[in-house]
C-alpha cells in the first residue's frame, strides 16, 4: 500500500492515499465540498465549478473535485473569497432556472435549492426573459424539464459509464443546450431511471412518482427487490399504505445505490386490480369468496382426512416466498403431512455446483466480488439483461480496477465491448492460458450449465492453478433460499412433473404457477390431484383450478430474509398492507392450529422461525449486526458431499429479461408499458 499523504483542510489534519481527490479527502474528516457535476465513480467533469477551494501558494481557487491531494497541501473550503465564488456560480445558474420550486417533484431533495439556502443567492441581476422550452416525455417513466436542468451531466455519465447504454447526449450549444435521447425523441434503454435520481435538480422526474407527494411526507423502508435473484436493496416510500416511490439514495444493501426498472418501478404490481383481497371456496363448481375461518377450516379439515386416511399428499412451494415460510413448509410437509412429495421450481444447479466444491472451502462468490476480483468469466449468461446488477458491479469493476473481463456465450452480449477475450459457444477451454496468468478469478455461469458440465467446469477452474470462485446463477429473489431451506423431495419423493402426472390425495401449492401453459402448450394444464389447494396474490391459472385459494401477501408486504444468488442473506420488511390478504407464515401457522398441530411446529413469526434456521440449517448461523443494519451475510453451505437426486435435467431457467418477470412482470403496468418490452 502507498505512503498516506499529510494535508490540512479547514485546520484538520487529513491522510490519504496518492491520487485521492480533495473532494473526497474533506469527507474522511467530514467536511462536505458543495458540487453538482462530481459524482463518486463518474468520470471527472469540472462543470459546475461549485467544489471551489483555496490552496496555499495557489493563485487562484481550485476545483475539489479535479485536485488530487499533496504532501502538506493546506486546503481552505469556506473563506469568504470561496464563498462569493459560490453565490455567483449559483446566480448563474439560477438564470434560466424556473423559480417554480413549489411544485417541483425535486423539492426538499434538490442540491441546487440546498446551495441557494446556503450561499444567499436569493436574488438575480439578470433582468432578460428567461430562456423557456416545453417539458418533454422520454419514456414512460423519465420526463425532462429542461429549464431546470444545469449541465452537470451526471444523467449521460451514469447512462453510459455506469450502464453502457448511452442513450443520453447533448443538443445545441450555448444557453440553448439541453440533455437528449440518442435515438430521435425517446428513450431506447434499460429504463432504469438512474438518470432521475442522480439528477441533482428536477430536470428529470419520474413519470410514476411525479406530483404524488413530498418526501417528507413519506415514510421509507428498506426492504429487498422481489423481483430477480441479485438481491438489490430498494427503498419504498410509502404514503397513506401505499408504495410511492423506490429508490435506495442512502447506498446500503449490496447494490449501493443502482436500481434496475424492476427495483425502481416494478413494485405496482401489490395494488393490481385483479389482486387477490378474500379467501376463494369451490362451491358448486364456481369458486366464490368466503371469510378466512371457512376457508382455514376447508383446508385443515381436508389435511386431516387425508392423514387419517394414509392419502398422498404433493407440496409445491415457491420461489419468492422468504426463507422463514420456506423453512416451515418444508417442516409442515415433512412432519404433519407426512410426505417426502415436495418441491420447487430450481432455475441453477447450486447443488451441484456445492457438491463438486465438495472439501473446498471460499469457494463461492459474492456480488462484492464481482466489483473487486482482478478477473471475471461469464459463461452462457446474459448479464445485462437477466442479472443486471452483476452486470452493472463488472463494468465498474472495469472501469475503476481494470478488470479482465471473458465472455463466453451464445450470442453477442454487452460485456463484449469492454471484454478482453469473447468467445461464441461453449468453448472456455480455449482461454485457459489467458485465465492461468490471471492473479484470481469469478465465474459465472448460468442454467446451460448442470450436472456433468458444472463437475467439468470445477475441474476446469482447479487446474488453472489461481483462486477460483464461482456463482450459479439463479432467476428469483428466493430461489437459493427455497433450496437452502429444503423444498426438495425426500427418499422417494416426487418431483413437480411427477407431482402433476399423479393422482395425489392433495395438492398444496404456496407462491407458485405450475399449471401455466408452457413453451410449447397454447393452454393450461389440467390438475389431477384430488384437492388443490394454492395460496397466491392472483388468480393464476394453478390458482384457477383449485378447490380453495388463500390470499398471499408479497414480499413488500412481509417481514423475514432471503438469500440471494450468491448465498448472501438479507431481511425483507414490511412497507405496506393489502386488506385480505395475510403472510404465507401466517397462514400456514393458521391451518396448523386449525388442524390442532400448532404447538408440534412451533412459533410461526418470522423471528421465531430464523432463530431455529439458524440451528437447524447448516451455514445460516451467520452475523446477525449485519442483517440487522441493513446489510448481508454470506452463507456457508455444506463442505461436503450431498447425496440427493439432483435431476440437473429439471433444472432450467425461465430467462426473465429486465421488463419481465414471471407472474410479478405479468401484472406491473409500468414493466408492460416500456417501448422495450414489447
Amino acid at each position: 500500500m502507498a505512503d498516506l499523504l499529510k494535508l490540512t483542510i479547514d485546520g484538520k489534519e487529513v491522510q490519504a492515499t496518492p491520487g485521492t481527490l480533495v473532494i473526497d479527502a474533506a469527507k474522511t474528516v467530514g467536511i462536505e465540498i458543495p458540487a453538482f457535476c462530481y459524482y463518486e465513480g463518474l468520470s471527472l467533469q469540472a462543470a459546475c465549478r461549485m467544489c471551489l477551494v483555496e490552496v496555499e501558494k495557489m493563485p487562484k481557487l481550485m476545483t475539489a473535485c479535479t485536485l488530487p491531494v499533496a504532501e502538506g497541501m493546506v486546503v481552505r473550503t469556506e473563506t469568504p473569497q470561496v464563498a462569493t465564488a459560490r453565490k455567483y456560480m449559483l446566480e448563474f445558474l439560477l438564470t434560466n432556472h424556473p423559480l417554480d420550486c413549489p411544485v417541483c417533484d425535486k423539492g426538499g431533495e434538490c442540491e441546487l435549492q440546498d446551495m441557494a439556502f446556503r450561499y444567499g443567492a436569493g436574488e438575480s441581476r439578470y433582468t432578460e426573459t428567461k430562456v423557456h422550452t416545453p417539458e418533454k416525455q422520454f419514456s414512460p417513466v423519465v420526463y425532462f424539464d429542461a429549464p431546470r436542468c444545469i449541465l452537470c451531466f451526471r444523467c449521460v455519465r451514469i447512462c453510459d459509464e455506469g450502464l453502457g447504454v448511452g442513450a443520453l447526449g447533448v443538443i445545441n450549444r450555448g444557453v440553448f443546450s439541453e440533455i437528449a435521447p440518442n435515438h430521435g425523441d425517446h428513450l431506447e434503454c434499460d429504463e432504469c431511471g438512474a438518470c432521475i435520481d442522480i439528477c441533482p435538480v428536477g430536470a428529470l422526474t419520474s413519470g410514476a412518482y411525479r406530483y404524488q407527494t413530498r418526501p417528507w411526507e413519506m415514510t421509507h423502508v428498506g426492504t429487498i427487490c422481489t423481483h430477480c435473484s441479485d438481491g438489490c436493496k430498494t427503498t419504498l416510500g410509502t404514503r397513506n399504505d401505499r408504495i410511492i416511490r423506490g429508490n435506495n439514495r442512502d447506498r446500503s444493501g449490496v447494490n449501493g445505490e443502482f436500481l434496475c426498472i424492476k427495483g425502481r418501478y416494478g413494485f405496482d404490481f401489490y395494488d393490481h386490480p385483479e389482486r387477490l383481497q378474500a379467501p376463494l371456496v369451490r362451491t358448486n363448481g364456481k369458486l366464490e369468496e368466503v371469510s378466512w375461518s371457512r376457508a382455514l377450516w376447508a383446508v385443515a379439515a381436508r389435511f386431516k382426512q387425508v392423514i387419517a386416511e394414509g392419502g398422498s399428499v404433493g407440496v409445491i412451494g415457491s420461489n419468492h416466498t422468504t426463507n422463514e415460510e420456506n423453512y416451515y413448509l418444508a417442516k409442515f410437509a415433512r412432519e404433519v403431512l407426512k410426505t417426502n412429495h415436495l418441491d420447487h421450481h430450481r432455475t441453477g444447479d447450486v447443488t451441484t455446483l456445492v457438491d463438486a466444491l465438495s472439501g473446498k472451502s471460499g469457494k463461492l462468490a459474492t456480488v462484492a466480488d464481482l466489483y473487486e476480483r482482478k478477473a471475471v468469466l461469464v459463461l452462457g449468461a446474459v448479464l445485462a439483461l437477466e442479472h443486471p446488477l452483476l452486470a452493472y458491479q463488472m463494468r465498474a469493476n472495469f472501469r475503476h480496477h481494470k478488470a479482465h473481463i471473458y465472455a463466453v456465450t451464445e450470442g453477442p452480449v454487452r460485456e463484449d465491448q469492454y471484454a478482453v477475450a469473447s468467445v461464441r459457444g461453449r468453448d472456455y477451454e480455449s482461454l485457459r492460458e489467458k485465465l492461468k496468468a490471471e492473479p484470481e478469478l469469478v465465474v459465472v455461469f448460468d442454467d446451460s450449465y448442470k450436472g456433468d458440465d458444472i463437475r467439468k467446469l470445477v475441474e476446469f477452474g482447479e487446474s488453472l492453478g489461481i483462486p477460483i470462485r464461482y456463482i450459479c446463477l439463479v432467476d428469483y429473489s428466493n430461489s437459493r433460499g427455497a433450496l437452502d431451506m429444503g423444498l426438495v423431495p425426500g427418499p422417494g419423493g416426487m418431483r413437480i412433473p411427477e407431482m402433476l402426472a399423479e393422482e395425489l390425495s392433495v395438492l398444496w401449492v404456496v407462491g407458485s404457477n405450475p399449471l401455466k401453459p408452457g413453451a410449447a402448450r397454447q393452454a393450461a394444464r389440467e390438475k389431477k390431484c384430488g384437492f388443490l389447494v394454492v395460496q397466491d396474490m392472483f388468480l393464476t391459472e394453478t390458482a384457477q383450478q383449485a378447490d380453495v385459494v388463500l390470499p398471499a401477501a408479497c414480499a413488500y408486504e412481509k417481514n423475514g430474509t432471503i438469500t440471494n444468488v450468491s448465498g448472501e442473506v438479507q431481511r425483507l420488511k414490511r412497507a405496506v398492507s393489502t386488506m385480505g390478504a395475510k403472510p404465507d407464515l401466517e397462514i400456514m401457522g393458521f391451518i396448523a392450529r386449525e388442524m390442532g398441530l400448532a404447538a408440534a411446529l412451533g412459533p410461526w413469526t418470522p423471528e421465531a422461525v430464523f432463530q431455529e434456521i439458524r440451528k437447524n440449517i447448516h451455514g445460516y448461523e451467520i452475523s446477525m449486526p449485519a442483517i440487522e443494519m441493513g446489510g448481508a451475510a454470506q452463507t456457508m453451505p455444506v463442505n461436503g458431499r450431498i447425496p440427493v437426486d439432483n435431476r440437473p435435467d429439471l433444472v432450467h431457467s425461465d430467462h426473465n429479461g429486465l421488463f419481465t418477470s414471471g407472474t410479478l412482470g405479468r401484472y406491473s403496468k409500468v414493466l408492460k408499458s416500456v417501448v422495450e418490452s414489447r
